[in-house]
């Protein structure tokens, strides 16, 4: 069995995992801008396939994954189409709301996650984590409502759409985490993402070129790194810590979004993401009192 990584390289391994992910966000904005027929379902497609491939290839043949789980185990498969409408969701609206506001609003799944938790895991919420949940969603209506003079729009209910479904996949990795090999998990999203985008994204992948192909292969595989890093690193870091550092992501794809394409926010849309992302990582981290004062405990 590996040995878990230090905690300085499992830092180094989720500051990566979110750079990618920006870099991935970013990247199939730019390729639908110049090639419209690269869209959301194109690259879900492109995501789910070479995200089984790598799977495949690290953790096949008797090393873990056990691909006939995906099709007997209910459970297992509700998380894969849970998951692979999750990734839909996001990539669709990365082409038609922008990088940042698509990010933005798919961080608040922590907060439907916990929503989840509590109510299907039976997990303990303090008054603190609801008070925080509830300014959270404040702020989420306000960012929501901010940008576009008709209000929210259908691309931000899908958004949240995808928010809420990436909160119930984190729920339900929870319930399976102990009954299924991490890689047989992995493997039902990128089977359902596939499986969804296929015959949408069969007609608009024929047209694309070489080079264009080859661009998606490519974000596909850095997302693929991404996802391996950040789980990865997440065998030393707390589930908090590694959440604190999630929320850089929306701030290097709202960067990377405003000087690459042109994206920009309200003042009155920059408060309300700022209170929603600062709710979600109020609501996913633990207070060092407590944890101090139940270590006390146990040591007394």
């Amino acid at each position: 069995m590996t040995a878990p990584p230090s905690e300085s390289r499992s830092i180094g391994l989720m500051l990566g995992s979110v750079l990618l992910f920006a870099v991935n966000a970013l990247l199939i904005r730019g390729i639908h801008m110049h090639v419209p027929a690269a869209d959301g379902w194109v690259a879900s497609l492109f995501r789910g396939a070479v995200g089984m491939v790598v799977v495949i290839a690290m953790f096949g043949w008797g090393r873990g994954l056990e691909l006939s789980h995906l099709f007997t185990r209910p459970l297992l498969a509700f998380r894969g189409l849970l998951g692979g409408f999750g990734i839909l969701a996001f990539y669709i609206t990365v082409v038609h709301l922008g990088a940042g506001r698509a990010v933005i609003i798919n961080l608040s799944y922590p907060m439907f996650g916990s929503l989840f938790a509590a109510w299907w895991l039976k997990e303990h919420l303090t008054l603190r984590s609801w008070l925080w949940m509830i300014a959270g969603f404040v702020g989420l209506v306000i960012f929501l409502g901010s940008d576009f003079d008709g209000g929210i729009g259908g691309y931000d209910l899908l958004a949240l759409a995808g928010a809420v479904a990436a909160g119930g996949v984190v729920t339900l990795i929870r319930l399976l985490r102990d009954r299924e090999h991490t890689s047989s998990i992995y493997a039902s999203q990128c089977l359902a993402s596939f499986a969804f985008a296929l015959w949408p994204a069969a007609a608009p992948t024929m047209t694309l070129s070489p080079g264009v192909i080859g661009l998606m292969i490519g974000a596909a595989i850095i997302v693929a790194i991404a996802q391996l890093a950040m789980t990865y690193s997440y065998r030393t870091l707390s589930v908090a810590r590694g959440s604190s550092m999630q929320m850089l992501l929306p701030l290097l794809t709202a960067t990377g979004g405003y000087l690459l394409f042109n994206e920009t926010f309200t003042s009155v849309g920059i408060a309300g993401a700022v209170l929603t992302l600062l709710a979600t990582w109020q609501v996913v981290r633990r207070p060092k009192t407590s944890t101090r004062l139940a270590s006390n405990r146990q040591s007394a």
